[in-house]
């Protein structure tokens, strides 16, 4: 009996040591760093608690739910996207899960998006200072992504050799710990991986060159409306272009000029600037935003047509020409 008692008591002992321990982070020797975990609507405490387990910041489910039951934090736990420190004490894991500490912020990046636009967005959330994204664009060390263009490429374009490669996606970001340059590495690598790497095959096949292509894809995203214009507007911009003549794509005088929405005057028309179509042949030095996808997809792709024009009218359908008065006459009816 006296040999049980003193089990017990070893082991109620044992058991309140490792309890402490455990909370307070003394037993994981992980890495210091942040891990992404994501909590859903309606999931239970026990659920939460096997994630955090299956992701290393924690090592025993059970007691950690005792901790929470313990501190009447049990039903307290809130859903979202959180950065949870590997080394952090189940007191730090708690607050972190119930006050939002430390919880990301979901930004979209639009496709179509210039690197300026991104910036904009990204100051109009509070996450930097206007011009910051945009400056480290120019001006950070981005050589490690072969990729790019070189510095000098596009110097007469109004953005950065950046324009064109940031893939847009939604991305988690934390704000307390926001970095320009890491952010713009983050959609430079998505760009590797879902472009380069991921249609290897659909450029070899097209045999154009991956700079020529973001370009043609920029100018698909910003001249389309739908999906399945987008092969066909492809299509009539590359025969433009292997034929010599100009693309006459208002976008890209939009683009040098900044008026992304606003109408486009005749003065505006003859600007004079290797992104002005209308005045020079072939492509624009640089891409004119950030394409998605489909659009790049569709560049590699084109559909084969009679066209060579195209228009959207006032209700933003889409009307093809095959020939300069069939155009005209688009424009009469539709415009």
């Amino acid at each position: 009996m006296k040999f049980c008692s003193t089990f017990l008591v070893l082991f109620a002992l044992s058991f309140g040591v490792t309890f402490l321990l455990l909370q307070r982070g003394e037993l994981r020797r992980s890495p210091s760093e942040n891990v992404r975990i994501e909590v859903s609507s309606g999931e239970t405490v026990q659920e939460i608690s096997k994630t955090l387990s299956d992701a290393g910041v924690i090592r025993s489910p059970f007691l950690f739910r005792a901790y929470l039951t313990w501190k009447g934090m049990d039903r307290a736990l809130k859903s979202g996207v959180f950065l949870v420190p590997l080394r952090a004490d189940y007191a730090s894991i708690a607050a972190i899960l119930i006050e939002g500490n430390g919880k990301e912020m979901a930004v979209t990046i639009p496709e179509g998006f210039t690197v300026a636009q991104i910036d904009a967005l990204l100051t109009e959330k509070g996450v930097l200072q206007s011009g910051d994204l945009l400056a480290c664009a120019r001006e950070c060390d981005f050589s490690t992504f072969s990729f790019l263009p070189s510095r000098g490429a596009t110097d007469t374009s109004p953005g950065t050799r950046l324009e064109g490669y940031l893939f847009p996606d939604t991305y988690f970001i934390d704000v307390s710990d926001f970095r320009a340059k890491f952010f713009l590495e983050r959609l430079l690598g998505i760009f590797r991986e879902r472009v380069i790497e991921d249609l290897a095959q659909d450029f070899m096949v097209s045999e154009r060159p991956l700079h020529d292509v973001v370009v043609m894809a920029s100018l698909i995203e910003r001249e389309t409306r739908a999906e399945d214009e987008r092969p066909i507007v492809s299509g009539i911009l590359w025969k433009r272009f292997d034929s010599g003549r100009a693309l006459d794509v208002d976008a890209t005088v939009r683009y040098v000029l900044g008026k992304i929405i606003a109408p486009l005057t005749k003065d505006d028309l003859e600007v004079d600037s290797p992104y002005n179509t209308r005045k020079y042949p072939g492509l624009p030095p640089g891409p004119i935003a950030n394409p998605g996808i489909e659009s790049i997809r569709a560049a590699l792709h084109p559909e084969d047509s009679s066209y060579w024009y195209y228009l959207h009218g006032e209700n933003g359908d889409i009307h093809y020409a095959e020939t300069n008065d069939e155009h005209n006459e688009n424009k009469a009816r539709y415009l």
